[in-house]
């Protein structure tokens, strides 16, 4: 991963903190794949994937997120969860963070996005 990714991740666990989520772990990687954030709330455990894209882009960041890499990432919650045991609901969420000028334009939190 490179620092600007390393940098979306933060800023995303920023924004979730701000929504009152607590982090549980960060980069959570196992042999499927990695889990760019893992968070809580009263309610949920959150699988969150962190996509950027230029504002400009023709593309919405959570398109990016294809049925392979959802996969990987329920996979990969799926051991997380066998070694952490939890009475949270498990929920796949996208951060989709918009940039201009390696600025943040606007953060979007999709919950249940897959």
């Amino acid at each position: 991963m490179n620092n600007k990714g390393k940098l979306w991740e933060i800023e995303a666990a920023n924004f979730l903190r701000k929504k009152r989520y607590a982090l549980i772990d960060a980069n959570y990687s196992t042999r499927f794949g990695e889990i760019d954030l893992i968070v809580k709330n009263k309610k949920y455990i959150c699988f969150v994937e962190v996509k950027q894209r230029d504002a400009g882009s023709i593309a919405q960041p959570a398109e990016f997120v294809n049925s392979a890499k959802q996969e990987k990432i329920k996979a990969s919650a799926e051991i997380y969860l066998a070694n952490n045991r939890t009475d949270l609901q498990p929920r796949f969420d996208v951060i989709e963070i918009y940039t201009d000028n390696n600025k943040i334009k606007s953060i979007k939190h999709l919950e249940n996005a897959f």
